[in-house]
């Protein structure tokens, strides 16, 4: 009897232990979730820092899926890429999804939906214009049957630097498409010719893997697909899963606000004011502790950007040669050149075309006048006002003309700005005489003969 018990115990034990298991799996299972983020702008350093840290907090919340709903019309090289390498090293799948109806996955975005596990479109979308905008300063026009019969003549034409450029932008986009078997000879097109393909026509090309008309429906094709994750296969599972929003957070916003070229661009221009009138007025305080923090913001935001040095150097021409003119005027010459020397300086200060990375023209033209009124007008006016004659104060006597009252040796009184004054001299006076003041020592001021 006592053998049969055993058994009993121990078939129990491994019941209630398979049991335990089964349920720990299913509550594994239960918590994860699929995260969703939302890209809506161009592609810049803030945009790159949000999806890296987003990323992050997926794998902590155990993301089975991560979704990016993007709309963008491009964006900077240097961004676009450490987006990319975030997503191809990421441990969950990443389906990056062009949403809503309108939206596009432009020049950059191309790149970005390339590279993801799963590329998904909206009907009524489109992607494309991947060609890199720095050469020529925009995207070319499609090639005419005149075009491709000299398109060799062309590809002569290009500088080393531009087929470099170009030849490694197809590069990397080909092997983007080869690590999930997406069409190749699109994505060479989409560079070399600024092609463009909407979600209809990208979904017959194998440039794209899902049409899919809104998040649900996405959803629901991708249950139980697929993918290809760092070279293993992978089954992906959504039904039932619950969707986390991840928004950005302070710090991306407050990046995205100052790696604005516009606010980066007014942030030196303040600091460069402020740092002027600190020197100029030693003590205020105010204007070199705000100046201070501008620049060094706006320091910090040319790390991210691309920066035309030549451009920033112009700028610092410009400022200096308004102040000469405030300084030394020169019937308008050093104004001048410093105002064309300052607009040229902030065009060319961005060094590329990129959309959404430039500096607004009507920004520029407002910090040029407001410059040339600061400089010239307001800081010369101020430095005349320097070399004025003191008018008040004991310092103002010095130098002054005064009237002796009565006769005396050493010490008397004399009249000067209608005051009569404590007066000291080496030399006798007499009444009436004119006498130069020469100092002062509390209330009693030194007197000569004129």
């Amino acid at each position: 009897m006592v053998q049969p018990r055993r058994i009993s115990i121990m078939l129990l034990l491994i019941i209630l232990f398979s049991l335990f298991w089964l349920s720990s799996v299913a509550a594994v299972k239960t918590n994860k979730t699929i995260v969703q983020l939302t890209i809506v702008d161009a592609i810049g350093p803030a945009t790159a820092d949000y999806v890296e840290r987003s990323l992050a907090a997926a794998q902590k919340l155990n993301a089975e899926l991560v979704i990016i709903q993007l709309d963008t019309p491009g964006g900077l090289d240097t961004a676009m890429r450490d987006i990319i390498k975030n997503i191809t090293t990421s441990p969950f799948p990443v389906a990056t999804y062009v949403s809503p109806s309108g939206a596009r996955a432009a020049s950059a975005g191309t790149y970005i939906l390339y590279a993801s596990h799963i590329a998904a479109m909206t009907p009524g979308t489109n992607l494309g214009a991947a060609t890199p905008v720095q050469i020529g300063g925009g995207l070319p026009t499609p090639d005419t049957d005149e075009d491709t019969k000299d398109k060799s003549n062309k590809d002569k034409s290009m500088s080393t630097m531009e087929r470099k450029i170009i030849n490694d932008a197809v590069a990397y986009i080909k092997g983007l498409a080869a690590l999930h078997g997406r069409n190749e000879k699109w994505a060479e097109k989409a560079v070399r010719e600024g092609a463009s393909l909407p979600a209809s026509e990208a979904l017959k090309l194998n440039v794209i893997d899902i049409i899919a008309t809104d998040q649900p429906d996405l959803l629901k094709q991708l249950e139980g697909r697929k993918v290809n994750l760092q070279g293993h296969p992978y089954t992906i599972t959504t039904t039932g899963l619950p969707i986390t929003k991840i928004d950005p957070d302070w710090r991306s916003r407050f990046l995205s606000v100052i790696t604005n070229p516009n606010v980066a661009y007014i942030l030196m221009l303040l600091g460069m004011y402020g740092l002027i009138l600190e020197f100029s007025n030693p003590g205020a305080i105010v204007p070199g502790t705000v100046g201070a923090i501008c620049l060094l913001l706006a320091l910090y935001s040319f790390q991210l950007l691309p920066i035309n040095y030549a451009g920033f150097a112009l700028i610092l021409l410009g400022i200096a040669l308004m102040v000469g003119e405030a300084f030394q005027p020169s019937f308008g010459i050093l104004g001048i050149g410093g105002l064309v020397a300052f607009v040229i300086g902030s065009i060319i200060l961005m060094d590329t075309s990129a959309p959404g990375f430039g500096i607004d023209i009507s920004i520029i033209i407002t910090f040029a006048l407001s410059s040339i009124l600061i400089f010239i007008v307001v800081v010369g006016m101020a430095f005349k006002a320097r070399k004025r004659a003191i008018v008040s104060g004991l310092e103002q006597l010095i130098n002054g003309e005064a009237i002796v009252i009565n006769d005396f040796d050493q010490t008397g009184n004399v009249r000067i700005h209608s005051e009569i004054w404590q007066a000291s001299s080496t030399t006798p006076l007499q009444k009436g005489q004119h006498v130069r003041v020469t100092g002062s020592k509390g209330l009693m001021l030194f007197v000569k003969p004129m």
